[in-house]
């Protein structure tokens, strides 16, 4: 019986030679525009959040843009996301507190992240790999469903999945694994009628069994 780090192995190293730019599909050009967007992004697609930012970004470009901005006018600008009133009023609330406690510049570390309103840990996450290439291993609601029906883990909690996910894999590799779980997750395994038949973890898979 293979134990949970060649379970891992084998699991990236699949996923790997199935996915070819395990990458966020996020559009962006610095820090701030991805921490905008990962906020943005929550119960809502990569696409949809693109076609918003694309024009959100040719207006308003720097932390101190956001912060002046009235919650009216940002709301205005992300109509169509998901839940934009809370969404508006966090980031406007989080570009003050990046000008006035940071210097204009996105913090670079787990506990100034998730001091901004409207960041939690996944977003931090997300922030730590995507934006400054450090080790962490977010969890979104892709990980999640693909880390259960795999069987790696048995929660919808994802804050326990990230931490048993970890016993899986080298901490060199959370950030790599997280894009590979996550796109496996948007493009095959999907929430409904998942490609079980032509899966490639389909003998390592409790769902499909």
């Amino acid at each position: 019986m293979k134990n949970k780090h060649e379970i891992g192995t084998i699991i990236k190293n699949r996923l790997s030679n199935l996915i070819d730019n395990p990458v966020s599909e996020l559009e962006f050009s610095n820090e701030f525009e991805l921490l905008v967007a990962v906020m943005l992004s929550a119960q809502c697609t990569d696409k949809r959040v693109n076609i918003i930012t694309k024009e959100l970004f040719k207006k308003y470009k720097t932390p101190n843009d956001f912060a002046c901005l009235s919650l009216e006018t940002l709301e205005k600008e992300i109509k169509s996301c998901n839940y934009y009133h809370n969404k508006a009023k966090n980031i406007i609330s989080a570009s003050k507190k990046i000008v006035e406690n940071f210097g204009g510049q996105v913090p670079d570390n787990y506990d100034d992240l998730i001091s901004l309103p409207g960041v939690g840990n996944k977003t931090a996450n997300v922030m730590l790999v995507v934006g400054f290439d450090k080790s962490a291993l977010p969890v979104d609601t892709h990980v999640l469903r693909v880390s259960n029906r795999l069987g790696l883990v048995n929660t919808n909690n994802p804050t326990i999945c990230e931490n048993m996910l970890k016993e899986y894999f080298e901490k060199s590799d959370y950030g790599v694994v997280h894009h590979l779980l996550l796109l496996f997750g948007r493009y095959y395994c999907v929430a409904r009628n998942p490609k079980c038949e032509k899966c490639i973890l389909k003998d390592l898979c409790a769902f499909s069994k």
